[in-house]
Protein backbone atom coordinates (compact mmCIF):
# COMPACT_ATOMS: atom_id res chain seq x y z
CA UNK A 1 0.00 0.00 0.00
CA UNK A 2 1.52 3.38 -0.92
CA UNK A 3 1.12 6.45 1.10
CA UNK A 4 -1.68 9.16 0.33
CA UNK A 5 -0.27 13.01 -0.91
CA UNK A 6 -0.98 14.38 2.22
CA UNK A 7 0.65 11.59 4.28
CA UNK A 8 -2.99 10.65 5.65
CA UNK A 9 -3.12 14.44 7.51
CA UNK A 10 -7.03 15.22 7.11
CA UNK A 11 -9.60 17.28 8.49
CA UNK A 12 -9.34 15.95 12.12
CA UNK A 13 -6.10 15.73 12.55
CA UNK A 14 -5.49 19.65 11.17
CA UNK A 15 -8.36 20.34 13.75
CA UNK A 16 -6.49 18.33 16.24
CA UNK A 17 -3.34 20.10 15.79
CA UNK A 18 -4.75 23.63 15.52
CA UNK A 19 -6.39 23.27 18.57
CA UNK A 20 -3.92 21.99 20.21
CA UNK A 21 -1.73 25.37 19.83
CA UNK A 22 -4.51 27.66 20.78
CA UNK A 23 -4.77 25.13 24.09
CA UNK A 24 -1.25 25.29 25.00
CA UNK A 25 -0.80 29.06 23.58
CA UNK A 26 -3.68 30.02 25.91
CA UNK A 27 -3.03 28.03 28.96
CA UNK A 28 0.94 28.18 29.35
CA UNK A 29 2.73 30.99 26.82
CA UNK A 30 6.66 30.92 27.26
CA UNK A 31 6.67 33.59 29.73
CA UNK A 32 3.90 31.81 32.32
CA UNK A 33 6.58 28.68 31.29
CA UNK A 34 9.84 29.95 32.64
CA UNK A 35 8.14 31.57 35.24
CA UNK A 36 6.69 27.79 36.41
CA UNK A 37 9.80 25.84 35.70
CA UNK A 38 12.84 28.11 35.91
CA UNK A 39 12.06 29.64 39.33
CA UNK A 40 15.61 29.26 40.58
CA UNK A 41 19.06 29.37 38.34
CA UNK A 42 21.54 27.77 41.15
CA UNK A 43 22.84 24.56 39.47
CA UNK A 44 22.69 22.65 42.67
CA UNK A 45 19.38 22.87 43.39
CA UNK A 46 17.36 19.74 44.21
CA UNK A 47 15.66 18.20 41.44
CA UNK A 48 12.11 19.38 41.00
CA UNK A 49 9.02 18.50 38.26
CA UNK A 50 6.72 21.54 38.52
CA UNK A 51 4.20 21.38 35.71
CA UNK A 52 0.07 22.53 35.40
CA UNK A 53 -1.30 19.49 37.03
CA UNK A 54 -4.46 21.51 37.14
CA UNK A 55 -4.62 21.16 33.17
CA UNK A 56 -4.11 17.67 32.97
CA UNK A 57 -8.02 16.65 33.26
CA UNK A 58 -8.39 19.02 30.25
CA UNK A 59 -6.50 17.63 28.55
CA UNK A 60 -7.74 13.87 28.91
CA UNK A 61 -11.54 15.67 28.28
CA UNK A 62 -9.94 16.94 25.03
CA UNK A 63 -9.63 13.00 24.57
CA UNK A 64 -5.73 13.67 24.21
CA UNK A 65 -4.96 10.53 26.21
CA UNK A 66 -7.13 8.69 24.02
CA UNK A 67 -5.83 9.34 20.72
CA UNK A 68 -3.59 5.92 20.19
CA UNK A 69 -5.48 3.88 22.30
CA UNK A 70 -7.97 1.80 20.04
CA UNK A 71 -11.76 2.23 19.64
CA UNK A 72 -12.03 -1.40 20.84
CA UNK A 73 -10.15 -0.25 23.60
CA UNK A 74 -12.26 2.80 24.03
CA UNK A 75 -10.09 4.98 22.51
CA UNK A 76 -10.12 7.40 19.51
CA UNK A 77 -7.78 5.28 17.48
CA UNK A 78 -6.68 8.14 15.38
CA UNK A 79 -3.82 7.99 12.96
CA UNK A 80 -0.33 8.63 14.21
CA UNK A 81 -0.06 11.20 11.46
CA UNK A 82 -2.77 12.89 13.42
CA UNK A 83 -1.16 12.00 17.24
CA UNK A 84 2.20 13.65 15.58
CA UNK A 85 1.07 16.87 15.10
CA UNK A 86 -0.43 17.10 18.77
CA UNK A 87 2.88 16.07 19.78
CA UNK A 88 4.47 18.84 17.52
CA UNK A 89 2.97 21.60 19.17
CA UNK A 90 3.49 19.91 22.48
CA UNK A 91 6.98 20.59 21.50
CA UNK A 92 6.46 23.50 20.28
CA UNK A 93 5.27 24.79 23.66
CA UNK A 94 7.92 22.98 25.78
CA UNK A 95 4.70 21.79 27.93
CA UNK A 96 5.69 19.97 30.88
CA UNK A 97 3.11 17.18 31.43
CA UNK A 98 3.16 13.62 30.72
CA UNK A 99 1.19 12.98 27.62
CA UNK A 100 4.84 11.95 25.90
CA UNK A 101 4.96 8.47 28.09
CA UNK A 102 1.37 8.54 28.35
CA UNK A 103 0.93 7.81 24.20
CA UNK A 104 4.01 5.90 23.88
CA UNK A 105 2.71 3.96 26.20
CA UNK A 106 -0.56 3.23 23.89
CA UNK A 107 1.10 2.66 21.13
CA UNK A 108 3.13 -0.65 23.26
CA UNK A 109 -0.10 -1.54 25.07
CA UNK A 110 -1.78 -1.35 21.58
CA UNK A 111 1.19 -4.30 20.56
CA UNK A 112 0.19 -6.71 23.22
CA UNK A 113 -3.58 -7.35 22.20
CA UNK A 114 -6.55 -8.51 24.59
CA UNK A 115 -3.67 -8.16 27.45
CA UNK A 116 -3.48 -4.53 27.01
CA UNK A 117 -6.91 -3.42 27.24
CA UNK A 118 -7.40 -2.97 30.96
CA UNK A 119 -4.34 -0.73 30.92
CA UNK A 120 -5.42 1.15 28.12
CA UNK A 121 -8.83 1.78 29.39
CA UNK A 122 -7.43 3.03 32.14
CA UNK A 123 -5.43 5.56 29.94
CA UNK A 124 -8.85 6.88 28.47
CA UNK A 125 -9.63 7.25 32.05
CA UNK A 126 -7.13 9.81 32.85
CA UNK A 127 -4.15 7.90 34.16
CA UNK A 128 -0.86 9.27 32.98
CA UNK A 129 2.36 6.64 31.80
CA UNK A 130 5.55 6.63 32.43
CA UNK A 131 8.20 4.30 30.63
CA UNK A 132 10.32 2.24 32.81
CA UNK A 133 12.58 0.17 30.28
CA UNK A 134 16.35 1.51 30.44
CA UNK A 135 18.75 -0.12 32.31
CA UNK A 136 21.58 1.61 34.44
CA UNK A 137 23.51 1.46 31.20
CA UNK A 138 21.44 3.65 29.62
CA UNK A 139 21.12 0.90 26.54
CA UNK A 140 18.64 1.77 24.07
CA UNK A 141 18.55 -2.18 23.58
CA UNK A 142 15.23 -2.88 24.60
CA UNK A 143 16.20 -6.52 25.11
CA UNK A 144 18.36 -5.26 28.30
CA UNK A 145 16.24 -4.81 31.52
CA UNK A 146 17.30 -3.85 35.01
CA UNK A 147 14.27 -5.14 36.57
CA UNK A 148 13.80 -8.98 36.82
CA UNK A 149 10.33 -10.70 37.41
CA UNK A 150 9.40 -14.33 39.05
CA UNK A 151 5.56 -14.90 38.39
CA UNK A 152 4.14 -11.72 38.55
CA UNK A 153 6.56 -10.16 40.95
CA UNK A 154 9.12 -7.43 40.53
CA UNK A 155 12.15 -6.86 42.12
CA UNK A 156 15.20 -4.32 40.92
CA UNK A 157 15.95 -0.70 39.53
CA UNK A 158 14.84 1.17 36.10
CA UNK A 159 16.62 4.08 35.42
CA UNK A 160 16.24 7.36 33.45
CA UNK A 161 12.46 7.47 33.60
CA UNK A 162 11.22 10.49 31.73
CA UNK A 163 8.63 12.53 33.93
CA UNK A 164 8.18 9.94 36.44
CA UNK A 165 7.02 12.17 39.12
CA UNK A 166 4.18 12.92 36.83
CA UNK A 167 3.02 9.45 36.38
CA UNK A 168 0.62 7.58 38.23
CA UNK A 169 1.34 4.29 36.17
CA UNK A 170 4.49 2.82 34.90
CA UNK A 171 5.23 0.28 32.01
CA UNK A 172 7.98 -1.76 32.56
CA UNK A 173 10.10 -4.16 30.79
CA UNK A 174 11.43 -6.99 33.02
CA UNK A 175 14.04 -9.51 32.24
CA UNK A 176 12.83 -13.11 33.66
CA UNK A 177 13.02 -17.19 32.64
CA UNK A 178 10.42 -16.15 29.78
CA UNK A 179 12.42 -13.68 28.57
CA UNK A 180 11.84 -10.13 28.49
CA UNK A 181 8.40 -9.14 29.23
CA UNK A 182 6.07 -6.09 29.70
CA UNK A 183 4.44 -5.28 33.11
CA UNK A 184 1.66 -2.91 34.53
CA UNK A 185 2.45 -0.93 37.61
CA UNK A 186 1.11 1.66 39.92
CA UNK A 187 3.11 4.07 41.30
CA UNK A 188 2.16 3.96 44.54
CA UNK A 189 2.23 -0.09 45.02
CA UNK A 190 3.89 -1.06 47.91
CA UNK A 191 7.91 -1.59 47.43
CA UNK A 192 8.47 0.98 44.75
CA UNK A 193 10.58 3.54 45.23
CA UNK A 194 11.58 6.77 43.07
CA UNK A 195 14.28 8.56 43.07
CA UNK A 196 14.45 11.72 41.25
CA UNK A 197 17.65 12.75 38.66
CA UNK A 198 18.94 16.09 38.61
CA UNK A 199 18.58 16.73 34.90
CA UNK A 200 19.56 19.94 32.62
CA UNK A 201 16.25 20.40 31.08
CA UNK A 202 13.94 22.15 33.24
CA UNK A 203 10.29 21.03 30.99
CA UNK A 204 11.03 17.88 31.89
CA UNK A 205 11.86 15.74 35.22
CA UNK A 206 13.75 12.41 35.14
CA UNK A 207 14.14 9.57 37.73
CA UNK A 208 15.32 6.07 38.94
CA UNK A 209 12.58 3.44 40.22
CA UNK A 210 13.26 0.26 42.28
CA UNK A 211 11.05 -2.33 42.67
CA UNK A 212 11.15 -4.48 45.82
CA UNK A 213 8.80 -7.15 45.39
CA UNK A 214 6.75 -5.70 43.83
CA UNK A 215 2.65 -7.04 42.96
CA UNK A 216 2.33 -6.27 39.20
CA UNK A 217 -0.08 -7.07 36.49
CA UNK A 218 2.06 -8.93 33.39
CA UNK A 219 1.03 -7.88 29.83
CA UNK A 220 0.62 -10.94 27.80
CA UNK A 221 3.38 -13.58 27.05
CA UNK A 222 5.63 -11.62 24.24
CA UNK A 223 6.61 -8.49 25.48
CA UNK A 224 10.09 -7.85 23.91
CA UNK A 225 7.66 -8.63 20.24
CA UNK A 226 5.25 -6.03 21.07
CA UNK A 227 8.08 -3.41 22.49
CA UNK A 228 9.87 -3.77 19.60
CA UNK A 229 6.80 -3.34 17.33
CA UNK A 230 6.04 0.16 18.60
CA UNK A 231 9.17 1.17 18.82
CA UNK A 232 8.90 2.99 15.33
CA UNK A 233 6.12 4.93 16.76
CA UNK A 234 7.83 5.87 20.21
CA UNK A 235 10.65 7.43 17.48
CA UNK A 236 7.89 9.38 15.85
CA UNK A 237 6.51 11.03 18.54
CA UNK A 238 10.23 12.10 19.79
CA UNK A 239 10.69 13.55 16.27
CA UNK A 240 7.48 15.26 16.55
CA UNK A 241 8.38 16.70 19.70
CA UNK A 242 11.66 17.99 18.89
CA UNK A 243 10.65 19.49 15.39
CA UNK A 244 7.92 21.25 17.55
CA UNK A 245 10.82 22.79 19.63
CA UNK A 246 12.69 23.64 16.84
CA UNK A 247 9.38 25.41 14.71
CA UNK A 248 9.67 28.01 18.08
CA UNK A 249 13.41 28.44 18.11
CA UNK A 250 13.08 29.38 14.41
CA UNK A 251 10.21 31.76 14.57
CA UNK A 252 11.42 33.34 18.17
CA UNK A 253 15.05 33.91 16.21
CA UNK A 254 13.08 35.58 13.31
CA UNK A 255 11.23 37.72 15.24
CA UNK A 256 14.49 38.62 17.20
CA UNK A 257 16.72 39.35 13.98
CA UNK A 258 13.48 41.40 12.85
CA UNK A 259 13.15 43.31 15.84
CA UNK A 260 16.51 44.00 17.13
CA UNK A 261 18.49 47.44 15.58
CA UNK A 262 22.06 47.23 14.76
CA UNK A 263 23.87 49.88 12.57
CA UNK A 264 20.85 51.63 11.57
CA UNK A 265 19.22 48.27 10.20
CA UNK A 266 17.41 45.09 11.76
CA UNK A 267 19.53 42.23 12.54
CA UNK A 268 17.73 40.28 9.64
CA UNK A 269 18.77 42.53 7.04
CA UNK A 270 22.73 41.21 7.37
CA UNK A 271 23.69 38.25 5.71
CA UNK A 272 25.53 36.47 8.23
CA UNK A 273 22.14 36.27 10.27
CA UNK A 274 19.19 35.84 7.38
CA UNK A 275 21.24 32.83 6.18
CA UNK A 276 21.49 30.63 8.92
CA UNK A 277 18.32 31.62 9.81
CA UNK A 278 16.85 30.20 6.18
CA UNK A 279 19.70 26.62 6.95
CA UNK A 280 16.98 25.92 10.07
CA UNK A 281 14.32 26.00 8.27
CA UNK A 282 15.27 24.20 5.43
CA UNK A 283 16.53 21.66 8.25
CA UNK A 284 12.98 21.86 10.12
CA UNK A 285 10.95 21.79 6.96
CA UNK A 286 12.85 18.32 5.77
CA UNK A 287 12.89 17.14 10.00
CA UNK A 288 8.87 17.57 9.31
CA UNK A 289 8.86 15.77 5.69
CA UNK A 290 11.46 12.66 7.19
CA UNK A 291 8.50 12.97 9.99
CA UNK A 292 5.03 12.96 8.61
CA UNK A 293 6.31 10.40 5.94
CA UNK A 294 7.22 7.90 8.99
CA UNK A 295 3.87 8.66 10.47
CA UNK A 296 2.07 7.93 7.23
CA UNK A 297 3.59 4.28 7.21
CA UNK A 298 2.89 3.45 10.06
CA UNK A 299 -0.78 4.35 9.55
CA UNK A 300 -0.56 2.79 5.91
CA UNK A 301 3.20 0.77 5.30
CA UNK A 302 3.83 -1.22 8.49
CA UNK A 303 6.74 -2.65 6.62
CA UNK A 304 8.16 0.57 5.94
CA UNK A 305 7.69 2.31 8.92
CA UNK A 306 10.96 1.19 10.84
CA UNK A 307 13.14 2.63 8.24
CA UNK A 308 11.42 5.66 8.18
CA UNK A 309 11.40 6.24 11.38
CA UNK A 310 15.08 6.11 11.77
CA UNK A 311 15.52 8.31 9.29
CA UNK A 312 12.78 11.01 10.84
CA UNK A 313 14.68 10.56 14.56
CA UNK A 314 18.10 11.03 12.72
CA UNK A 315 17.04 14.29 11.21
CA UNK A 316 15.02 15.52 14.09
CA UNK A 317 18.39 14.93 16.25
CA UNK A 318 20.25 17.12 13.82
CA UNK A 319 18.08 19.61 13.23
CA UNK A 320 17.34 20.02 17.11
CA UNK A 321 21.40 20.83 17.66
CA UNK A 322 21.11 23.00 14.90
CA UNK A 323 18.48 25.22 15.42
CA UNK A 324 19.19 25.16 19.03
CA UNK A 325 22.16 26.29 18.66
CA UNK A 326 21.62 29.24 16.11
CA UNK A 327 19.05 30.40 18.28
CA UNK A 328 21.55 30.74 20.81
CA UNK A 329 23.81 32.92 18.54
CA UNK A 330 21.00 34.84 16.66
CA UNK A 331 19.71 36.39 20.07
CA UNK A 332 23.65 37.28 21.05
CA UNK A 333 24.78 37.83 24.14
CA UNK A 334 21.51 37.80 25.60
CA UNK A 335 20.83 34.86 24.18
CA UNK A 336 22.95 33.20 27.18
CA UNK A 337 21.15 34.48 29.72
CA UNK A 338 18.72 32.93 32.06
CA UNK A 339 16.10 35.66 31.16
CA UNK A 340 15.98 34.98 27.53
CA UNK A 341 13.47 32.21 27.11
CA UNK A 342 15.36 30.44 24.67
CA UNK A 343 17.25 28.40 27.15
CA UNK A 344 14.17 26.36 27.54
CA UNK A 345 13.91 25.26 24.29
CA UNK A 346 18.13 25.01 23.89
CA UNK A 347 17.66 22.54 27.09
CA UNK A 348 14.97 20.67 25.81
CA UNK A 349 16.36 19.71 22.35
CA UNK A 350 19.60 18.75 23.92
CA UNK A 351 17.99 16.30 26.34
CA UNK A 352 15.34 14.75 23.48
CA UNK A 353 18.81 14.52 20.98
CA UNK A 354 19.97 11.40 23.20
CA UNK A 355 16.53 10.21 24.38
CA UNK A 356 15.66 7.42 22.28
CA UNK A 357 19.31 7.07 20.07
CA UNK A 358 21.27 9.88 18.75
CA UNK A 359 21.44 10.42 15.14
CA UNK A 360 24.37 8.25 14.66
CA UNK A 361 22.55 5.23 16.79
CA UNK A 362 19.89 5.82 13.76
CA UNK A 363 21.78 6.00 11.17
CA UNK A 364 23.63 2.99 11.96
CA UNK A 365 20.45 0.77 12.81
CA UNK A 366 19.19 2.14 8.76
CA UNK A 367 22.61 1.11 7.47
CA UNK A 368 21.72 -2.24 8.58
CA UNK A 369 18.03 -2.23 7.34
CA UNK A 370 19.65 -1.04 3.66
CA UNK A 371 23.06 -2.73 3.73
CA UNK A 372 22.20 -5.69 5.85
CA UNK A 373 24.95 -7.16 8.42
CA UNK A 374 28.20 -5.69 7.19
CA UNK A 375 29.64 -8.97 9.29
CA UNK A 376 27.25 -11.55 7.72
CA UNK A 377 28.22 -9.88 4.62
CA UNK A 378 31.70 -10.47 4.86
CA UNK A 379 31.53 -13.82 6.10
CA UNK A 380 29.01 -14.73 3.21
CA UNK A 381 32.02 -13.20 0.80
CA UNK A 382 35.22 -15.24 2.20
CA UNK A 383 32.78 -18.37 1.98
CA UNK A 384 32.82 -17.64 -1.64
CA UNK A 385 36.10 -16.71 -2.15
CA UNK A 386 36.76 -20.32 -0.48
CA UNK A 387 34.59 -22.26 -1.90
CA UNK A 388 36.27 -20.97 -5.62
Amino acid sequence: MSQPNNYGFGEEAALLKSSAAKFFAQHLPVDRLHARVAGSHDPYRCPEAPWPQELWQPMVDLGWTSLAVPESAGGLGMPCVAVAGLVEELGRAAFPCPLLGTLAASYILAECGDAGHTAQQEIVEGCAVALALTDKTGSWDIASSGVTYDGEVLSGGAHFIQDVRKATRLLVSASGAQGLQLFWVSVDADGVGVEPDAIVDLTRDQGRVTFNGVAASRLGDAGAAALDRAMPALWVLLAADMAGAAEWLLQTSVEYARSRQQFDHPLGFFQAVKHPLVDVMIHVDATRSLLYSAACAIDHEPGRARQLAHMAQASACDTAAFSAGRAVQTHGGIGFTWECYVHLYFKRQKHSEVLWGDATWHRARLADILLGDPAAAGGSAQGAEAAA
